[in-house]
């Protein structure tokens, strides 16, 4: 592939906390044709995702909270998310169990990583890790809630697992890092241990 590409350059149009880069390439199409194009990326970083679930009673942990972007296109409700965060240089596993003590108030002790995946290739540079996570009530620490100090104000969500998969349906969970970890879980349920 690398001999289909050149890139020509590239422009930074803003870099407040992550870079929004401008980048002018030459790609060589299937029928031998080169065309110069542009493209804007986004470079916002790699992030993790968790599920958790309680195999006792059935129930997920979820996170309801304000998210601008979703507002700006029409949205103006909070939204129905799985608890994440971006790694900041961690690794998934570490960034994720520090993401489900701030945002759900859970020390989770089992959890596995299922897959990272690209969360948007055609704007995003970004790689979300998936995972699965299995609690119990005496797993509560706190009352969760995120960290102020980062401007999230986060409601912590605790429903049955057919009920949040219901939710999908009838467009009460519209995230897609949701929705795929909500479908993994029903179509498969907690990995066995390896």
């Amino acid at each position: 592939m690398k001999d289909q590409i050149n890139i020509r350059g590239e422009t930074i149009l803003a870099s407040h906390r992550f870079p929004l880069r401008e980048v002018t390439l030459d790609y060589r199409r299937k029928d031998g044709q080169w065309q110069t194009q542009r493209r804007e990326v986004y470079d916002c970083g790699d992030a993790a995702a968790i599920l958790p679930y309680d195999p006792v009673r059935g129930t997920v942990l979820l996170v309801r909270q304000f998210r601008l972007a979703t507002y700006l296109k029409g949205h103006p409700e909070p939204i129905i998310e799985v608890c994440a965060g971006m790694l900041d240089g961690s690794d998934p596993e570490h960034r994720i169990r520090a993401e489900a003590e701030e945002e759900l108030g859970f020390q989770l002790t089992r959890i596995w990583r299922l897959f990272t995946a690209f969360a948007t290739p055609g704007t995003s540079t970004q790689r979300l890790s998936y995972f699965l996570g299995q609690y119990s009530g005496s797993d509560r620490i706190s009352a969760g809630g995120g960290l102020a100090e980062e401007g999230e104000d986060i409601e912590v969500l605790e429903l049955p697992l057919d009920q949040a998969y219901e939710m999908i349906a009838r467009g009460e969970i519209i995230d897609a890092k949701t929705v795929i970890l909500l479908q993994h879980l029903k179509l498969n349920g907690l990995p066995r241990d390896r």
